[in-house]
């Protein structure tokens, strides 16, 4: 009850400071009625993931602010009056959408009455969708197929056009050359999984947060939580859990920069309680990525440190 009352809480004043902020909407450097850009476009994201490809696709010509930094776990995040600014501030938004900042849906709906709001995962194939937990939604964590992710890259690139036509050969030319380096790293992942023994293939993490990872390289996947760490967990899943590393002898599982360790840390003394050494074989980017400035701070880097050093705990 606590928990929705706070919901509902954070909705009503996000509503109520869109009311207020409105009408002070600025336009930055875009020219109003032709939606061209004489200098740059004002975007604001939520996550690390999705303004990592309005850099890429957009060059010199946009400005980005990411409002989900490192270690920021979506899925609970509440926007703050700040947030509500920065979003009244920018000319467009990208999000991730297939409601993993679930609660910030109301806030998006507002938004885009007056600019181009988009949620990325809305741009992929539903053939390259994984079902969530109930089977009537959609697995949030889409950027770890980079099959489709290339597609949340078209989408940026499409929308970036329409804001800005004269610099539609730019965003063209960008966007083919960051989905070249994705491709790259597509196959770099495959080849390195591939050197995993087959009966060693198998992650587990705090939370459900690999499945499209899983699904793309051939690692069977095991998360202590749901798709949101929203979801509880009790005594009854950590055994669960417990009960698998020991039976098929698993020896390592994987903490989360987002997430407290706590959970993860459980199962490892449940193991050891039984007879089995487990160890934390390293700690994965799956919500949020790395520090910016750094190499795991963007897309590609995040996504190669996990690769990396999931190969290295379980060759």
């Amino acid at each position: 009850m606590k928990k929705w009352l706070a919901s509902v809480g954070t909705a009503i004043l996000a509503v109520f400071l869109l009311s207020a902020c409105g009408s002070e909407q600025t336009n930055g450097d875009v020219a109003e009625g032709n939606g061209t850009s004489s200098e740059t476009i004002n975007v604001t994201t939520t996550t690390g993931q999705v303004a990592d490809i309005v850099k890429h696709v957009g060059g010199d010509k946009v400005e980005v602010t990411s409002l989900m930094g490192p270690g920021v776990d979506p899925h609970l995040y509440q926007a703050s009056q700040g947030d509500i600014q920065k979003l009244n501030e920018a000319n467009m938004i990208f999000y991730n959408g297939l409601h993993l900042e679930g609660k910030m849906g109301e806030i998006f709906e507002k938004m885009s009455e007056d600019k181009a709001t988009v949620a990325v995962g809305d741009s992929i194939p539903e053939d390259l969708l994984l079902a969530a937990d109930d089977s009537t939604a959609h697995d949030p964590h889409v950027w770890f197929d980079i099959k489709g992710w290339i597609h949340a890259v078209d989408a940026v690139e499409e929308e970036l056009t329409k804001q800005s036509p004269d610099n539609e050969e730019l965003f063209k030319e960008n966007a083919a050359n960051y989905k070249k380096e994705l491709e790259d790293l597509d196959a770099y992942a495959k080849e390195q999984i591939k050197t995993i023994p087959e009966e060693s293939r198998v992650l587990v993490t705090a939370h459900d947060a690999f499945a499209y990872f899983g699904h793309a390289y051939g690692l069977e996947v095991m998360g202590l939580q749901g798709l949101s760490t929203d979801s509880e967990y009790g005594l009854k899943d950590v055994q669960a859990l417990v009960d698998t590393l020991v039976e098929r002898n698993i020896k390592a599982v994987f903490i989360e920069s987002s997430i407290s360790e706590k959970s993860i840390s459980a199962v490892v003394e449940g193991a050891k309680k039984q007879g089995h050494e487990v160890v934390i074989g390293g700690e994965l980017f799956s919500d949020a990525m790395g520090e910016e400035g750094t190499e795991e701070g963007t897309y590609v880097g995040m996504f190669k440190h996990n690769v990396d050093t999931i190969v290295s705990s379980l060759k």
